[in-house]
């Protein structure tokens, strides 16, 4: 499976700590695995998926689009807060 990751997911990962990090690894691998796992959203989100994990008894949010049955494009990863908006800001 292929990942490949739109710069603002790249923005985002620069910030997160090594926990965190860790976190969204597993989270990735998971999607990697089984891209059916995420959530689809409809209207103005459609085509995209998002899946929730924890990192610290925090809930997180992962936001990608499945491309092709070999390639999947992160599009942004959060928390809850203001996660939504910066998805349709982002979402390419």
């Amino acid at each position: 499976m292929e990942i490949k990751q739109s710069p603002h997911f790249g923005r985002s990962l620069k910030k997160l700590q090594p926990n965190q990090k860790k976190s969204l690894d597993k989270a990735v691998a998971a999607i990697a695995m089984d891209p059916s796992l995420g959530e689809g959203k409809v209207g103005d989100l459609s085509g995209v998926s998002v899946y929730k994990f924890k990192s610290n008894r925090i809930d997180w949010l992962l936001a990608y689009r499945i491309i092709s049955k070999v390639e999947i494009k992160l599009l942004v990863v959060g928390t809850h807060e203001n996660f939504y908006r910066d998805l349709k800001r982002s979402d390419s």
